[in-house]
């Protein structure tokens, strides 16, 4: 690694970074954690603990990977997601020890889209999209499409109720909700939910 290239981001003395990968500005990456080749990375990311992030992995800026988190090609976070201690991704979904399925072309790809949460334990099963700010309950494991601002708990993981933009819950009254936290809007068609009003910044 440059040493012009380290004035920009952290990276713990007990961990390995690869060639050819980039990393954002104000990113830190803490104890025993590996990124490997053609990784990117983006600015203010925060890199736990004994993490792993694979080959020709995306990560967009301000993420939050906790500790113990392994990111597996094929899986792309974009900007703000937050994934919790010891949550499982996967990349292939007939695993035989016997019969190795390596490289790009085995792996099913699973986006987690804008500010999305993926609590403690919880697993995520490769080749499903994570949508715009769902939550992701601890110890779920999702097995199918998750839509924007769901909340899903279980095994297999169901929608239970939806998720505000800001971290709190929504209640519906008919088709429409507003955030009694910072008063954004909603509305909901099936499990289609929308912002109707953004706040003012």
């Amino acid at each position: 690694m440059k040493q012009e290239t380290t004035k920009k981001f952290f990276v713990h003395e007990s961990s390995f970074v690869d060639e050819n990968v980039s990393i954002g500005e104000g990113t830190k990456i803490w104890h025993f954690s590996h990124v490997q080749k053609g990784t990117t990375i983006g600015r203010n990311c925060s890199i736990g603990q004994n993490v792993n992030v694979g080959n020709n992995v995306r990560i967009g800026n301000n993420v939050k990977i906790q500790n113990n988190v392994s990111v597996y090609e094929g899986v792309e976070l974009e900007d703000c997601v937050f994934c919790g201690p010891s949550m499982v991704f996967t990349n292939v979904l007939n695993p035989r020890s016997e019969f190795p399925q390596r490289g790009s072309e085995h792996y099913k790809p699973t986006p987690v889209r804008y500010g999305a949460s993926i609590g403690a334990n919880a697993t995520v099963v490769c080749g499903h999209e994570i949508g715009r700010f769902a939550f992701i309950g601890a110890g779920a494991v999702v097995t199918k499409d998750v839509p924007d601002y769901a909340l899903i708990v279980g095994s297999p993981g169901k929608i239970i109720g939806w998720m505000c933009r800001c971290g709190a819950k929504l209640v519906f009254s008919g088709e429409k909700s507003s955030c009694t936290k910072c008063t954004r809007e909603y509305s909901k068609n099936g499990n289609t939910v929308v912002c109707t009003k953004e706040i003012e910044k």
